[in-house]
């Protein structure tokens, strides 16, 4: 008899091993598979972890070659070491697929450890052993979309995944994608010393977020050292001794010009991963996109098998997957499971950050939803003075009639916290008012989110 389980997630990524650990909390017999060596997925293994703390590091270099000085530090001789950068990237990375497994054992999740594949409703077969499941949860998550002419080999040609292992720093960096990953790692290997040129096929920088604040933020880059070529395509990209040839033109057809780069980073975007996973032999059904067709309640068209994260619709967002994670296991359990994606909140862990949460300006306009915006400058915040970090500001939308937070959008330092706040004024309904009279501590980043709530009914005080 094949041993049997309530739950088998297919997937240790964010998405799945939260499920897993929470179904395991709520007194389900729960399985993980997982064909890496190490738990948690593209994220901690080569994602969202190491590419943080390359981030962090980074900053760090360029703040001590470039930026105390202004406060009164002298540090002189400033070294980059970018071995032992790498290395503590490694141990980051390690620590937490450790945090991973220590949460397993904790709470009685068995790791099946190879490639998982469905062999029929209700069945999951890894390596030859094939194991029976009441629920099937699916978290496979996704992987870099390739590029005709492009040839990936990880080493010239390079996605996420090589840039994030280079052994030295390149002269040019040529990255295809204006999306958050081209950005943060164009970032890192710019603070680092690289040139960086980065090529977009659309008009605009990080597509999909809110338009001014992505306008603000592309400014800042310039400001920094980035260069740009928006409304380009890349056609051919060609490794050679001597580097890479990266042949570009213009989106709407035009003369070609090429590139010589020593290193080019595809980020285009990821595509959901499913290969390999049986849905055939289940029946499990796809939609237009290759994504996994998902009810309400993620269930799929088979019963019992559900799925969850980047192989379903929305976002590609490690915490969007881990609030699906938790409600699809609720499901399961005969609990009331919900994600509310509204208030998910994206944040791209460039310096200064760029965050947002809810509706942008542009979506409401296509809606015809009438709106009040507020905005309030990081140039008039005293902690960002003092810091010495003033690009960028705080912008939030409200519903034009009942005054409801429908949106939040930030660029400048620490992004990615201030948006925590809104998220969860959205989440809870709020009002701007709401957040305008509630009190912020002084002198704080986050008055500037008191200000851009008070501003929205035009009564801003420090501006």
């Amino acid at each position: 008899m094949p041993e049997s389980f309530d739950v088998i997630v297919i997937g240790a990524g964010p998405g799945g091993y939260v499920a897993a650990i929470r179904a395991a909390q709520l007194g389900l017999k729960t399985a993980c598979v997982e064909k890496r060596e190490t738990l948690g997925g593209t994220c901690l293994n080569i994602g969202c972890i190491p590419s943080k703390a390359l981030l962090q590091s980074s900053e760090n270099f360029e703040e001590a070659a470039h930026k105390l000085a202004d406060h009164g530090v002298v540090v002189a001789g400033v070294k980059l070491d970018l071995a032992r950068m790498q290395a503590r990237k490694g141990e980051v990375v390690t620590a937490n697929v450790k945090g991973v497994e220590f949460l397993f054992r904790k709470n009685k999740v068995t790791w099946l450890k190879g490639t998982g594949r469905l062999t029929g409703p209700g069945k999951v077969a890894v390596g030859e052993e094939v194991y029976e499941a009441k629920h099937i949860i699916l978290a496979s998550g996704s992987e870099s979309v390739p590029l005709k002419g492009v040839p990936v080999d990880e080493t010239q040609i390079v996605t996420s995944t090589g840039a994030l292992e280079l052994g030295a720093v390149p002269k040019h960096l040529v990255v295809i994608g204006a999306g958050v990953i081209g950005l943060e790692l164009g970032s890192v290997w710019r603070r680092l010393g690289a040139e960086v040129t980065v090529v977009e096929f659309l008009d605009r920088i990080l597509p999909g977020m809110d338009g001014e604040t992505c306008k603000a933020f592309e400014r800042v880059l310039v400001k920094q050292g980035f260069k740009f070529k928006l409304k380009s395509k890349v056609t051919a990209a060609v490794p050679g001794a001597d580097g890479v040839t990266v042949t570009v033109e213009p989106a709407a057809g035009g003369a070609a010009e090429e590139l010589k780069a020593d290193v080019v980073l595809l980020a285009i975007g990821r595509r959901a991963y499913t290969e390999g996973l049986g849905l055939d032999a289940a029946g499990v059904a796809l939609d237009e996109r290759g994504r996994i067709k998902v009810d309400g309640h993620f269930a799929t068209n088979v019963p019992g098998i559900y799925a969850i994260g980047d192989v379903i619709t929305g976002p590609m967002l490690a915490h969007k997957a881990e609030e699906e994670g938790v409600a699809v296991a609720e499901i399961i359990a005969g609990q009331a499971g919900h994600v509310n994606y509204e208030a998910i909140p994206a944040v791209v862990y460039t310096w200064p950050e760029v965050a947002s949460v809810g509706a942008t300006e542009e979506q409401l306009k296509e809606a015809g939803t009438a709106y009040k915006a507020g905005k309030f400058p990081f140039t008039a915040n005293g902690r960002a003075r003092a810091m010495g970090d003033t690009d960028g500001f705080v912008k939030l939308i409200a519903d034009a009639k009942t005054d409801r937070l429908l949106g939040a959008h930030i660029v400048g330092p620490d992004a990615g916290t201030l948006i925590a706040e809104l998220a969860l004024a959205i989440e809870f309904g709020a009002s701007a008012e709401d957040v305008a009279r509630t009190s912020h501590a002084h002198p704080s980043l986050n008055e500037a989110v008191k200000e851009a709530a008070l501003a929205v009914a035009g009564r801003a005080i420090h501006i």
